[in-house]
């Protein structure tokens, strides 16, 4: 069922308990639209929470219960002492530009400048293989849309995600996380991390300690095209969760710029198709600036914002991370293999091994099956 309009909710979901927006929002079979809808047709927090039983029964759902409140007070205590600040749809700091969408996440978890939050954004997403070229691209154009007033969101992964956070970090740079804030993932972009929870802002829909798993991208992925006035998009192959962020900001209405590349290199191959199907081929920021109707932004940029830290793991060297995935995928085959056995025979901390796990899935290197099995792709 669809929700009201972005408009409606604005005016209708004021600002309401975090606590019981977070026992709401975690509640079993209750996802952002479904959110959205109970607030509409119930009018508060609390008149959802009592009415959701009620219509799970009469969905056919037996023995339905709420998230407990214990679980939503240790999401909020997990948050504070990750230098976390929780922000709910209806409160003032929350982000103006996810109003409209109809799955706009009920919470978000913020570390940094939220006030960055406020500001005209652009998206700026692709390959984590990138090649110099492109990450060259993608350096320019951060910095010189950063000049321009824009802050620069993007999803801190490897490659043109982490160069274009770090060309902006001096005038503003977001972070959408797939897992809790608190988790940085991948862990060789843990320095920079750090930086832009002093100098930008990193957010998360995800409760703070979450690892992040494949399902959480694409929701991370709609936040951050969600955020912009435009995505884009510099180095993306033919199947990639770049094409994915696009494919948000043609539905949210977004604009897509796109940067072209070579036809033979199979890192622009996403690209070359979205400029065919419709997408603004771009060569410069001053491209994005004319696309988005020639204004230039110039926001004063505050030399110390207000900063909430948070731990930060320990980097590690591309090489390392590279000798890790030699070693997991030498020991993967066909066969299916137990993740729990994987991590004993390589004999190294479960920490460094699942998220390189969950890299190399988003790579199509290995197949994850049920029951905790993984398996090596031909």
């Amino acid at each position: 069922m669809a929700t009201g309009s972005g408009l409606a909710r604005k005016m209708g979901e004021v600002a309401q308990d975090p606590l019981l927006v977070l026992q709401l929002s975690r509640s079993r079979r209750v996802g952002p639209v479904t959110y959205h809808r109970l607030i509409a047709d119930h009018g508060s927090v609390q008149a959802a929470l009592a009415a959701l039983p009620q219509i799970a029964a009469a969905a056919g759902v037996d023995n339905y219960a709420l998230c407990p409140l214990e679980v939503a007070r240790h999401e909020m205590a997990q948050g504070r002492a990750a230098g976390a600040r929780l922000v709910c749809f209806g409160d003032a700091d929350y982000p103006a530009a996810l109003m409209d969408l109809p799955d706009a996440p009920p919470v978000l978890w913020a570390q940094g400048d939220i006030g960055l939050l406020a500001r005209p954004m652009v998206a700026l997403v692709g390959a984590r293989n990138a090649s110099s070229l492109g990450l060259r691209m993608a350096r320019r154009l951060a910095e010189t849309l950063g000049e321009a007033g824009f802050v620069v969101v993007s999803g801190l992964a490897r490659g043109i995600d982490a160069e274009a956070h770090a060309a902006a970090l001096a005038r503003g740079t977001v972070a959408v996380q797939a897992g809790g804030v608190d988790v940085i993932y991948p862990v060789e972009n843990a320095a920079l991390a750090a930086e832009i929870a002093a100098k930008g802002c990193r957010i998360s829909e995800q409760p703070p300690g979450l690892q992040p798993q494949a399902r959480h991208f694409p929701l991370r992925n709609r936040i951050i095209s969600g955020l912009a006035q435009a995505v884009i998009v510099v180095e993306a192959a033919a199947r990639s969760g770049s094409l994915i962020t696009a494919r948000n900001a043609l539905d949210q209405g977004r604009e897509v710029l796109v940067v072209p590349g070579h036809p033979f290199d199979a890192r622009a191959a996403g690209c070359n198709m979205l400029i065919r199907d419709g997408a603004t081929l771009i060569r410069s920021a001053a491209d994005v600036i004319e696309a988005l109707g020639g204004h230039m932004v110039h926001v004063e940029v505050d030399a110390a914002p207000e900063v909430l830290p948070g731990p930060v793991p320990a980097p590690r060297s591309l090489s390392e991370v590279a000798a890790l995935h030699g070693q997991i995928l030498a020991r993967l085959g066909p066969s299916p293999l137990a993740e729990d056995q994987l991590i004993r025979d390589l004999a190294v901390p479960a920490a460094l091994v699942v998220p390189e796990l969950l890299s190399l899935e988003l790579e199509g290197k290995l197949l994850r099956q049920a029951g905790g099995l993984l398996s090596r792709t031909a």
